[in-house]
């Protein structure tokens, strides 16, 4: 039971870092972007670097318990592709109007606040620029928390498995919720006028993460659990490789983007190499 607390309470470190990018949004210096730069690129080098030489091994090494090592292998692939799949179709279904991982633009967040104020010759024009301002920030917040569901079951799991592991883990999720949380604020903020509606909105996003490992836990618990709720290992097998193929594709379509849009010279690939480094490093000293 105490590493499920364990779990669930980095599972919600990390999904309330959406707060955070809140809080810069509304008070930081929109101008340097550079430390968004080297941290989305620091999570990419964590999350690509503990998915292929951690958690996707440990996928086919569960597998191998229970099936041959050739079916093991093709079953690992093919959760690990599934995961991509997976994270894929949610990025397709639910669209947004902007990337929902990086900050508003500085041409944006000049044009919303240019929109809520230079209204006060036509109120109704005023009423409708705030009106789909608003539309815009809840509609960025849902799909930010449909994002996060499969986010927070990784979070969840790799803690649950082993906590030296879950710990680098959430740090890297906590960092790619930072421009979530800022992409909802922003137009909330520009919307309403209210700093606190537009950091509760972020905030309340980014909850999806730990709501979503706890309803994903509780389901495999009731479908495969066994005594005290351990997962058999097939299946244990199955949800880390396609919890790695997440990670990738995260880091893939999400983190790398954001870092090299933001960088400056090699920030972004700095970045990555120290993640890789510092996850390599922490994996030979606490394994």
């Amino acid at each position: 039971m105490s590493n499920v607390v364990f779990a669930f309470g980095l599972t919600l470190f990390a999904g309330l870092a959406t707060g955070v990018g809140g809080l810069i949004s509304l008070f930081a210096n929109r101008k340097n972007y550079r430390f968004l730069s080297l941290g989305t690129g620091f999570s990419a080098g964590v999350m690509l670097y503990i998915s292929f030489m951690e958690i996707l091994p440990e996928g086919i090494e569960a597998l191998g318990e229970v099936y041959a090592q050739r079916t093991a292998n093709w079953a690992a692939v093919a959760a690990f592709f599934g995961g991509i799949a997976l994270i894929g179709l949610i990025d397709l279904l639910v669209p947004a109007g902007e990337n929902v991982h990086e900050f508003p633009s500085a041409e944006r967040v000049s044009a919303l606040r240019k929109s809520r104020n230079t209204g006060t010759g036509d109120s109704a024009a005023s009423q409708g620029d705030e009106a789909k301002l608003m539309r815009m920030g809840l509609f960025t917040a849902l799909a930010i928390a449909i994002h996060n569901f499969p986010e927070g079951l990784v979070a969840f799991l790799s803690a649950l498995h082993d906590p030296a592991l879950g710990v680098p883990i959430a740090v890297a999720i906590a960092l790619h919720n930072i421009p979530e949380g800022v992409s909802v604020a922003v137009p909330i903020y520009y919307a309403t006028g209210s700093r606190a509606k537009a950091l509760g909105y972020s905030v309340l996003s980014g909850l999806a993460e730990p709501v979503g490992a706890g309803i994903a836990y509780l389901g495999l618990r009731l479908a495969f659990g066994g005594q005290e709720g351990a997962f058999p290992p097939q299946v244990m097998g199955v949800l880390f490789a396609g919890v790695a193929g997440v990670m990738v594709y995260i880091s893939l379509d999400e983190l790398l983007p954001t870092s090299r849009a933001y960088g400056k010279g090699h920030d972004s690939i700095i970045g990555l190499v120290v993640g890789m480094a510092v996850m390599a490093l922490s994996l030979i000293l606490l394994g």
